[in-house]
């Protein structure tokens, strides 16, 4: 750099090449001053070869030798003092905006926040004479001149005063200037008038009555108290009125147990009574074995706002795995709107409830932000409200994140975010304005971080000051919210004590009211019964036995199958894919019979013509994990994709085919969301492989097993796990059938293994065309996916209904062996048997392992003799799969006539070796044990991963 040369404020250089570096991008993102001074130093041309930046930016100049300086040889003038004191001035506002919330006094405890030295006035040598000296306020989205001096107060006010905002992350540029307008020239406060405040008063009141009323009248009871955020109901209370304004006519909410039951019945409308009879636990015999704590339900009411308009209100139920709710909320939000046609995600929204501590902590977090701006579960934009409390349990943010803010993680998206002080009502008023307009206006997530603290401990029996001794001094010294905003309002002439007193006293007697019909002998439950888009479907256990009637006329069977092969005529598919569509016309011909994909694209498109929605997702699910599917096809010469099962009838219902991200806990629970409100719908959720579930083990656990049981809440959904031993390692060959059998009882999921096409086909239209609603669970094939023996015949799926064991079709006679199985090892099996021509072993497939109904089985086993041996064989160790759960229910004899053992790979801790040879010579073992065979000899060098006791050793 030439010292010689006159630099205004060069010690600030780094600000200047920021600057320089925006106007390179877009000139108009500077001020009209800046434009001009970079003209001249461009001579006119903001190219790209000067924009360079680090040390070569710098050895270059900015402020070009070559180019004669606006300021050169006029160090003194007062046009050289004006323009270096509106760049510092410039570089003041940028620094506040970016670092304003690092000194924002959001903190309802006070705590000490160190000043930043980028926003220290004496940082930039402002004279006493500056502060007084009028500059340009454009850039501060002002009309008109300022001084120094108010400049900075204007600036302190917006960014630093009850409301921090970390904005300056977004790379759009309008959008930041969109927030810049709407916070600078206000200040970043609105102005209230009597009757809103009033209306924030008695919604505190509401919030603290209730706190308090539940405290004394159920001593030492759990409630998860909202004390210390009571302002949370009073912002929920301007959001749903907002969102009314907007044409919002659906909410889905999601949250926590913390202030659960104050939401429930300040905000969702639950009555109080309800609340209170769940508190005295007065009806012990209606939930043996069922139901769940009553911080953890949900409910549903309607809102009329102030203008009239009605917005329904659905808070999820939810486990105490806090997070997991919130892909489950936008799942529902999306089924909505979807049924609504409401594709302009303006008619539905997802309101999220986050505590501080989970926030930061849970990883579903980030699963969830990540599904926010992708097609397939966009909702349009999810306001999420964060509940402070500034420790988790008993941990403070120092133990619990590594970043400054519990909300760093939502910097991943282009969204503001918003800290505010819990404590200033009015200041929470003013985000949530902004914040609704936002996520109205550009159609994506929004935050608000609202700091607060918790009263009491973890819950109402906690001592928190065995740990937070200080914290906890400090927070016994506040007053209650309203009480502080209550005084504001006093001394505002706003209300009068007495005004404030009588609010108190009727939602006092109110909740006196509820108590007392709570108690009352003549208390009636509310009517639990389905209703709504739920109205005509069951759950509970399985009335009808007898399988519905699933198979479909074969001329519309051809016709489907011959419509998803004809293409756009400017459509170029790729070579193979041609391949592909020329086999599905000839199995439309009958050359060929139809294999798993086109079994299964047929179930998709006659539900779909019948007025099925059909929703399928999962990682690579488009194609297919295994390249089997290929219900999107991909344009060779241009890319453009083309879904033939959206094209099958003018009246057909939606069929969405979504590649999903790299996620299997945000995905799922998205999923299941949606299933919840989409009863009539086929929603599948696919796993890459059927190992990877695991990865998604919270959301089977609390919501998918075990959600009709807790909350009486049904749920349709599919799930499609490839699962087989084929040597490829143990993370490529079990979805863990065992944990699903583990996890069935009362009817309350359904586990198959179809070993056709035709088997498949039923199963998937069955889930739909029959009104009883459980989750599905579906073991699918890999290796067998092309296998011919798994293809079926048009005339099996035209006819028929799915199979829950498929009998042996051998002589009974001459029966001494049976063999029960499901799944790709009867194939194998079968194969054995052929080659050994043992024509006296039977082989039975059990397709659907649960509900397994033993009479069924009982039936097809009856023409067979009283004590052949049956053995239940399976791919999977001893441990794994579904023989622990098969020998648990039938004990050593089957139905007293049938001596019953099982042959399997020895316990394992882990299920499948990573070797292919020894993974054949394992299953060539577990075959020969299926047929009493000699034993595996394994030659010397050779060896067993898990050798079984069968296996004999020799040199």
């Amino acid at each position: 750099m030439n010292k010689n040369e006159p630099i205004p404020n060069s010690s600030n250089l780094a600000f200047i090449e920021g600057l320089y570096a925006d106007y390179l991008r877009d000139p108009h993102s500077v001020s009209s001053e800046w434009q001009s001074y970079f003209k001249q130093l461009s001579n006119g041309e903001a190219t790209a070869e000067t924009m360079r930046l680090g040390p070569s930016f710098r050895a270059r100049s900015l402020f070009n030798p070559a180019t004669p300086s606006r300021y050169a040889g006029t160090a003194a003038s007062e046009e050289t003092e004006a323009a270096g004191l509106q760049e510092r001035v410039n570089q003041l506002i940028r620094n506040y905006r970016v670092l304003g919330h690092m000194i924002a006094r959001i903190d309802p405890l006070g705590l000490p926040r160190p000043c930043p030295p980028e926003l220290e006035t004496t940082a930039f040598g402002f004279s006493e004479a500056d502060l007084d000296r009028q500059i340009s306020s454009q850039t501060l989205q002002y009309d008109g001149p300022l001084t120094v001096q108010q400049v900075i107060e204007r600036l302190r006010n917006t960014y630093c005063q009850s409301i921090g905002v970390q904005y300056m992350h977004i790379d759009d540029l309008s959008v930041r200037r969109w927030l810049q307008r709407r916070m600078e020239s206000t200040e970043n406060r609105l102005q209230l008038n009597r009757k809103e405040q009033i209306r924030i008063l008695t919604r505190l009141t509401d919030a603290v009555t209730l706190e308090e009323f539940i405290r004394r009248k159920f001593v030492g009871a759990k409630s998860f108290s909202l004390e210390g955020s009571e302002s949370l109901i009073p912002l929920l209370d301007l959001a749903i009125e907002k969102a009314g304004e907007q044409g919002i006519q659906e909410i889905v909410l999601g949250m926590a147990h913390r202030g659960r039951l104050n939401v429930l019945a300040n905000i969702i409308g639950k009555s109080p009574r309800e609340i209170f009879r769940e508190f005295a636990d007065a009806d012990p015999q209606l939930y043996v074995g069922r139901g769940d704590v009553k911080y953890h339900l949900g409910y549903s009411g309607d809102w009329t706002t102030a203008a009239g308009q009605k917005v329904h209100l659905s808070l999820c139920f939810n486990p105490s795995h806090l997070e997991f709710v919130n892909p489950v909320v936008l799942g529902r939000t999306r089924a909505k709107q979807d049924r609504a046609g409401d594709t302009e995600r303006s008619r539905g929204m997802a309101l999220q409830i986050h505590g501080d501590a989970a926030f930061a902590g849970e990883g579903v977090i980030q699963e969830t932000l990540n599904l926010s701006q992708l097609a397939g579960y966009s909702v349009g934009g999810t306001l999420h409200v964060i509940i402070n409390n500034q420790i988790g349990f008993t941990t403070p943010p120092g133990e619990g994140r590594s970043c400054l803010y519990a909300t760093d993680v939502a910097k991943m998206l282009q969204s503001p975010i918003f800290h505010v002080n819990g404590e200033d009502p009015e200041a929470v008023a003013q985000v949530v304005q902004l914040a609704m307009d936002f996520r109205s206006t550009f159609k994506r997530d929004v935050f608000i971080d609202m700091y607060a603290y918790r009263r009491l401990g973890h819950n109402e029996g906690d001592e928190p000051s065995f740990t937070q001794p200080v914290l906890y001094r400090a927070i016994e010294s506040r007053k209650p919210v309203r009480e502080g905003y209550l005084e504001h309002l006093l001394k505002l002439n706003e209300v009068t004590r007495e005004e404030a007193d009588k609010i108190s006293e009727q939602r006092r007697e109110h909740l006196e009211k509820e108590l007392s019909a709570a108690h009352s002998p003549d208390y009636r439950h509310p009517n639990d019964a389905l209703h709504g888009v739920w109205k005509g479907f069951s759950g509970g256990v399985e009335t009808e036995v007898e399988e519905i009637k699933t198979g479909v006329d074969s001329v519309r069977l051809t016709a489907l199958l011959q419509k998803q092969t004809e293409l756009p005529t400017d459509f170029h598919p790729h070579p193979k894919i041609q391949k592909f569509l020329e086999g599905r016309r000839e199995m439309v011909q009958g050359k060929h019979s139809v294999d798993w994909s086109a079994a299964e694209a047929l179930a998709f498109a006659t539900l779909a013509t019948d007025g099925h929605r059909i929703r399928l997702s999962g990682q690579d699910s488009g194609r297919g994990t295994f390249s089997h599917r290929h219900a999107i096809l991909y344009d060779y010469e241009n890319g453009r994709p083309y879904i033939p099962l959206q094209h099958l009838a003018p009246d057909q219902k939606p069929v969405d085919i979504l590649n999903s991200p790299l996620s299997e806990t945000g995905v799922l629970g998205f999923d299941y969301g949606y299933s919840l409100d989409c009863p009539k719908g086929l929603v599948i959720w696919e796993a890459q492989f059927g190992d990877f579930v695991n990865a998604a083990q919270v959301i089977i656990d609390q919501f998918i097993v075990s959600a009709e049981d807790k909350w009486r809440r049904l749920s349709g959904l599919v799930l499609l796990l490839p699962h087989g031993f084929e040597g490829s390692g143990p993370e490529h060959s079990s979805a863990r059938l065992e944990r699903f059998l583990a996890l069935a009882a009362e009817q309350n999921i359904q586990v198959a293994y179809p070993t056709t096409a035709a088997q498949y086909f039923h199963l998937l239209r069955r889930q739909v065309v029959r009104p009883w609603r459980k989750p599905l669970i579906v073991m699918t094939p890999k290796g067998l996916l092309r296998d011919p023996r798994v293809a079926s015949s048009l005339d099996e799926l035209a006819k028929g209904h799915f199979q829950r064991i498929i009998p042996d079709s051998l002589p009974v006679d001459k029966i001494q062996r049976i063999l029960l199985c499901t799944g790709k090892v009867y194939y194998e099996l079968e194969k054995q048997r052929t080659e050994l021509k043992r024509n006296d072993v039977a082989i039975i497939r059990l397709e659907q392992l649960y509900p397994l109904n033993a009479e069924m089985l009982q039936a097809v086993l009856k023409p067979y003799r009283d004590g052949t041996p049956a053995f239940w064989v399976q791919e999977e160790p001893e441990n794994m799969g579904a023989w622990r759960y098969l020998r648990t229910r039938f004990g050593e004899t089957l139905f007293k006539r049938f001596p019953f053992q099982g042959i399997y790979r020895e316990a394992s801790a882990s299920p499948a070796t990573g070797s292919m040879n020894s993974h054949k010579l394992e299953q060539k073992d577990l075959l020969a044990q299926a047929f009493q065979e000699s034993k595996v000899v394994v030659k010397a060098g050779q060896t067993l991963i898990k050798p079984t006791k069968d296996v004999e050793y020799v040199d």
